[in-house]
């Protein structure tokens, strides 16, 4: 294993072990026993190799949480939902020192415009991703960008939300089931608003 690669392991080791915020050069290079300067020579910077570990990291985990399939071979709708929610729940348990980390990093996007660039790009690819995979609701080549774009908007907002409840109240914090609830009664009154 070469250098960018230990750096990127120890990067991910450290994030899941301090958090975002509490990590220098200096670890990264010992915990990839490699010179310090091999962070600058591969990533550029210590924020660029953190951001790079923890996208990488996000994407597994989405990969995890948000059902990779064709949305008629899955069940409807609500049935999908309902696995992502109860999913993204229990790995708030499970990969909570990532999850910390990421909202450490959100924190840090306030400061450095390298960082808000490479989060609200992760986020833009994500929406379409979701509106996909869970309605089948396509992109360009359907003509339905905007759509796509606004139900993974939708979907983006509730994940970061439900993950952030998680994490500071979780006996508290809506199940599956009360997202479900929340969303068809806001539907029924958006429905009766039209009317």
């Amino acid at each position: 294993m070469g250098h960018r690669e230990r750096l990127m392991a120890g990067a991910r080791r450290l994030l899941a072990e301090r958090g975002y915020a509490r990590i220098t050069s200096r670890d990264l290079a010992a915990a990839a026993e490699a010179p310090l300067g091999t962070i600058n020579y591969h990533y550029g910077s210590k924020e660029a190799l953190l951001n790079a570990a923890l996208l990488e990291a996000l994407h597994e985990w989405g990969d995890r949480t948000v059902p990779r399939s064709e949305p008629a071979a899955e069940g409807d709708d609500a049935e999908r939902l309902d696995r992502m929610w109860s999913d993204i729940i229990e790995s708030v348990t499970t990969h909570r020192p990532m999850l910390v980390a990421a909202v450490e990093a959100y924190a840090q996007a306030e400061r450095s415009e390298d960082i808000r660039r490479q989060i609200a790009e992760a986020l833009e690819r994500s929406r379409p991703r979701m509106a996909e995979e869970l309605h089948g609701v396509g992109t360009e080549a359907d003509g339905e960008e905007r759509e796509a774009r606004a139900i993974g908007s939708v979907h983006m907002a509730l994940t970061i939300g439900l993950i952030h409840q998680w994490l500071v109240d979780p006996d508290r914090a809506p199940s599956a089931a009360d997202l479900a609830l929340g969303l068809r009664a806001i539907a029924r009154r958006l429905e009766t608003a039209d009317d």
